[in-house]
C-alpha cells in the first residue's frame, strides 16, 4: 500500500501587506505607547493592558500566518524583531522604575549579547541566523506573559501576594528556557563552523 506524500509547505512570499504583518506592525506601535504609559504618567494598569496585548498578538500573528498560509519573508523578520523590541523596552522600563532587579535585566541582555556575537561569526562564514528553536520561542512567550503579571503585582498592592509569585515564577521559567535555547543556538553555531572547516 503506497503512502500519500506529505502536503507541501508553501515557501515564504514577498508580500508586505498580509494580515500577520499588519498585526506585527500594530505590535511595534505598542512599544512606544507602553514606554510612555510606564515612564511618563505612570499609568501602570494601562501599560499592563498594552503589554498583555503585545504578548498575546505574538502568538496570534504566527497562528494566523500558518492558518491562512500567508507566511512572508518580511513576517519572518518582523515577528522576532517585535519580540526582542518588546522585551528590550520592557526591561529598560522596568529597570528604570525599579520593578525588576538589575540582575534579571543583565541575565537576559547577556544572553542576547552572546547570540549577537554568534550571529556575527556565522555571517562572517557566509551563514544566516540559525532556525528559531521551539525552546526559545516558548521562553519568549513565557517572558512576555510574565512581564504584565509582574507589573500588575507592583501596580496593585492588593493582589501582590498571589500575582507576584506567579509573575516571578514565570520569569524564572522563562529565564531558564531563554538560556537553554541560547545553548542550543551556540551548539548549532559550533556545528556549522565545524562543517565549514571540514569542507575547506
Amino acid at each position: 500500500m503506497s503512502q500519500q506524500p506529505a502536503p507541501s509547505v508553501a515557501a515564504p512570499s514577498n508580500r508586505i501587506w498580509t494580515i500577520p504583518n499588519v498585526i506585527s506592525f500594530i505590535r511595534l506601535l505598542g512599544v512606544p505607547l507602553f514606554l510612555y504609559l510606564l515612564l511618563g504618567p505612570h499609568h501602570d494598569v494601562a501599560a499592563v493592558i498594552v503589554l498583555a496585548i503585545g504578548g498575546t498578538t505574538d502568538w496570534v500573528d504566527g497562528y494566523v500566518a500558518r492558518r491562512m498560509n500567508s507566511v512572508s519573508r518580511l513576517g519572518e523578520l518582523l515577528d522576532p524583531f517585535a519580540d526582542r523590541l518588546y522585551i528590550l523596552a520592557t526591561l529598560i522600563g522596568f529597570t528604570v522604575r525599579g520593578v525588576v532587579p538589575y540582575w534579571l535585566t543583565g541575565a537576559l541582555l547577556l544572553r542576547e549579547a552572546v547570540l549577537a556575537v554568534a550571529l556575527l561569526i556565522l555571517r562572517r562564514h557566509g551563514y544566516g541566523p540559525p532556525p528559531v528553536h521551539y525552546v526559545g520561542k516558548t521562553g519568549t512567550f513565557v517572558l512576555l506573559a510574565a512581564f504584565p503579571v509582574i507589573l500588575l503585582a507592583a501596580a496593585v498592592p492588593a493582589i501582590d501576594s498571589w500575582a507576584g509569585p506567579i509573575g516571578w515564577g514565570l520569569a524564572w521559567w522563562a529565564l531558564g528556557l531563554y538560556w537553554a535555547a541560547g545553548v542550543l543556538y551556540l551548539a548549532q553555531t559550533a556545528q556549522l563552523l565545524r562543517a565549514a572547516r571540514t569542507v575547506t
